[in-house]
């Protein structure tokens, strides 16, 4: 009898745990997008949410992103094509870059009919504020004003008053018009002297990634700290009135999670949206539950950051953030899918999706020795857990001392690709361990087309990746050595996968793309 109880027992707690596990997979698990979306913001607009992010110095940039449940994302739109045209540094010339500058966090709300969204530039010293009543089809009002206001937030009151709070550590708030056309110089002034004083003293990276909200008639402002020998924090703000007295108290301090903000759902559900670093996949978004209690929103559950969420499953990244591409077109697509973005300014003149059917053609369109230099870097995101990407490649048309192919991208790069040299075709693994360019192996290659093949790894902060080639699409063989990506504040962006064709003596030689794959497994 009690071997029969001791057995019901154990089927009862195998039928309990598989139900369990069933529920979980019907529900939505952190990070929400494992691939580099760092700075979120988001609003939501009756049952539709939009989300913009930083995209930094690749061009088209300042993303606009769909979603109808919180999860699965898809791109809708870029703000601009470039912010600017005229800047060495923004175009690749004279040996200068604008790696982790361009433009970062931005600010997304809507108000009266119109989206407004705003970024600021490093680069330009400059703050741009955009504008459309169609944030799906419309085009873009373009607003500049001629200050640089840090990771600044833009707020509209109940009253009509629009308000831009930014800084670092020491907050600051200043008006704006009502049609956001310039500042009100003279109502400028410090609105919390230092927002890093619920972390403690000891503080390695003061308050910044302010985003203002208003909820139930109080006043909420989030900010992200780091204390030393501690962990990215989320520091809450809270006051009756704009004008003050502000309460300050830690919202979240776990697995270094922070930056970010509120929103709701339309049943009434809170969450707060924030971002992680890991590694080399780039800073990736994670949501938290948030419960009201006492007129302060408490993040997470038990203060601690949960695997599952209470939303959708997601479908995955594929095609909503990244996505495979064949370079076939249509009668009224774009020429390149929202997905690819130029590593800096593109030259429109030396690339075409036109020039031969089903392919894109890549013609060098700088002459530099090294990748981070070299114009019309064609880039997607790499993700997490696992990614691979592969392409096919004919350089028939390549020149003396081009070099052409499939890369990852960061400072510490890694890249396959052929090489002119010597009037013959080589294969050359390439690495650049410390930001120093090096050749690890090269092998001949006597034949116009090509398969290459990259295969990233970022389980539990793995981040390898490793190239292949292929003669033929079906065998795979292994060349240099796996490279480790680490997360470097020069790019400032997680790595990623790039196709380019750059010239090391002159231009005039090109190279045509006939595919560029994606697995979201490490095939190789």
């Amino acid at each position: 009898m009690k071997i029969k109880n001791i057995f019901l027992y154990v089927v009862l707690i195998a039928v309990l745990s598989c139900t369990s596990n069933y529920a979980q997979q019907k529900k939505a698990q952190n990070p929400v997008i494992f691939a580099d979306v760092p700075d979120l913001s988001i609003i939501r607009v009756n049952d539709t949410y939009y989300m913009s992010s930083t995209t930094m110095h690749m061009n088209p940039g300042l993303p606009i992103m769909k979603s109808k449940d919180l999860i699965n994302w898809e791109l809708l739109t870029y703000v601009y094509e470039t912010l600017e045209d005229s800047d060495d540094r923004l175009n690749l010339n004279n040996g200068k870059n604008d790696y982790g500058r361009g433009s970062w966090a931005s600010s997304l709300r809507y108000h009266n009919g119109i989206y407004y969204v705003s970024t600021f530039s490093g680069t330009t010293g400059k703050t741009y504020i955009f504008s459309t009543k169609d944030i799906e089809k419309g085009s873009w009002k373009r607003i500049v004003l001629n200050e640089s206001y840090h990771d600044h937030s833009i707020f509209f009151d109940d009253d009509g008053s629009v308000y831009m709070v930014w800084g670092a550590g020491k907050l600051q708030i200043i008006e704006l018009n009502s049609d956001l056309l310039a500042v009100k110089k003279e109502t400028k002034r410090v609105l919390i002297e230092n927002a890093s004083a619920p972390a403690g003293n000891n503080i390695m990276l003061q308050s910044e990634g302010s985003q203002l909200f208003k909820v139930k008639g109080k006043y909420y402002l989030f900010n992200i700290t780091w204390p030393k020998e501690g962990m990215r924090t989320v520091v809450i703000h809270k006051a009756d009135n704009l004008s003050g007295p502000w309460e300050g108290k830690v919202g979240l301090q776990d697995l270094g999670v922070a930056q970010g903000g509120l929103i709701d759902t339309p049943d009434g559900k809170w969450f707060s949206y924030l971002f992680r670093d890991f590694g080399g996949v780039g800073r990736i978004p994670y949501f938290v539950p948030v419960q009201w209690e006492n007129g302060w929103p408490i993040l997470g559950e038990n203060g601690k950051v949960p695997q599952y969420l209470d939303l959708p499953v997601s479908k995955g990244l594929i095609p909503g953030i990244v996505s495979s591409d064949d370079f076939s077109r249509k009668k009224g697509d774009r020429e390149l899918p929202l997905v690819w973005q130029w590593n800096h300014n593109p030259d429109n003149s030396s690339w075409s999706v036109k020039e031969r059917k089903g392919y894109l053609r890549l013609r060098t369109a700088s002459v530099t020795n090294t990748l981070t230099q070299a114009k019309n870097t064609l880039t997607q995101r790499t993700f997490g857990p696992e990614c691979s990407a592969s392409v096919l490649l004919e350089v028939s048309k390549m020149k003396e001392g081009d070099f052409a192919g499939l890369s990852l991208l960061q400072k510490e790069f890694g890249l396959l690709a052929v090489k002119v040299e010597n009037g013959s075709k080589k294969m050359v693994m390439l690495d650049a361990v410390k930001g120093n360019q090096r050749e690890v192996e090269s092998v001949s290659l006597l034949q116009d087309k090509v398969y290459f093949k990259v295969v990233c790894d970022f389980k539990d902060k793995t981040d390898t990746g490793r190239f292949f080639y292929s003669l033929d699409g079906k065998k795979w063989t292994s060349i240099g050595n796996p490279i480790k990506m680490p997360y470097t504040i020069p790019h400032f962006m997680g790595y990623r996968f790039g196709l380019f064709n750059y010239a090391v003596k002159e231009l005039g030689g090109y190279v045509d793309f006939d595919y560029f794959h994606l697995e979201d497994q490490a095939q190789e």
